[in-house]
């Protein structure tokens, strides 16, 4: 418990300096581009527009879900895992790749993956600013479940710095962190509902209702797309998610307070 609480205080301390070193890892990240950060979407975009093709127009031949057409149920789910997945995969390395650059400062090594993470934050919500846009000129309008994105994009944000919590230290002590999680991340997303929709109610449905993912993408559709209240009337499910949550924070906590006195021994 120790352990959780002093990487809270770093965090807490340290909440102005993430911001400032999130901006800065945009920009540095975009730098040499000439379209600088508009990369940021462009790169989702061209995304979108492959898997709608594929999978759109090829393999479901853009038949709705649930009665909402094929493209909006995609670009709600799809949004949240481009963050997500990018998120991770940059947290894992983040501490490895950044360690040399303050280790001879005096620098709270905790907040390593969480403005590494926030950098990825800013461009989801550009994202998914846009993806409202698109709805509400396609004539799907918003109504007062909208306000449940005020619950579910935080919570995407946590799940993501916990999971990179976990992963940037297991990076340093273990190489081979880092292509496993890529590894990992291909099949999350053909295991959640990003893409496809198991059967209601079938053994699929509730294997895939275990991976956080599945709840996130769910609870992004029915705030923007299904108008419904998803964590009410999923609330055994939001819970288990919360729990998932905190473990990971307790877990990274421990792994991180227990070697960070030791990182510079496996660089």
């Amino acid at each position: 418990m120790g352990a959780l609480i002093t990487v809270l205080k770093e965090h807490i301390k340290g909440f102005y300096l993430i911001n400032r070193l999130a901006q800065f890892e945009l920009k540095i990240a975009n730098h040499n581009n000439y379209l600088g950060m508009a990369w940021e979407l462009i790169n989702p975009l061209i995304q979108i527009l492959v898997y709608w093709f594929v999978f759109g127009f090829g393999i479901r031949t853009n038949a709705p879900v649930d009665g909402i057409p094929f493209i909006y149920w995609m670009l709600v789910g799809i949004s949240m895992w481009f963050f997500i997945n990018q998120g991770i995969l940059d947290g894992t390395r983040s501490i490895v790749s950044k360690y040399n650059q303050v280790a001879k400062m005096n620098f709270p090594l905790s907040i390593i993956p969480t403005y590494t993470v926030t950098a990825k934050l800013y461009g989801h919500l550009v994202l998914l600013l846009i993806i409202f846009i698109f709805c509400v000129a396609s004539g799907i309008y918003p109504t007062i479940h909208i306000i449940q994105l005020l619950l579910y994009v935080p919570f995407a944000y946590i799940f993501t710095c916990a999971v990179a919590f976990v992963t940037s230290t297991l990076g340093v002590l273990i190489r081979d962190t880092q292509m496993l999680m890529q590894a990992l991340m291909r099949v999350l997303f053909y295991a959640s509902p990003i893409l496809w929709v198991a059967k209601p109610g079938s053994i699929v449905q509730k294997i895939l209702m275990l991976n956080p993912i599945y709840f996130i993408a769910e609870a992004y559709r029915a705030a923007l797309l299904y108008h419904k209240w998803y964590f009410i009337e999923h609330w055994e499910l939001a819970l288990y998610n919360v729990f998932i949550v905190l473990f990971l924070f307790f877990v990274g906590s421990i792994l991180h307070m227990r070697y960070r006195d030791q990182f510079a021994d496996f660089m």
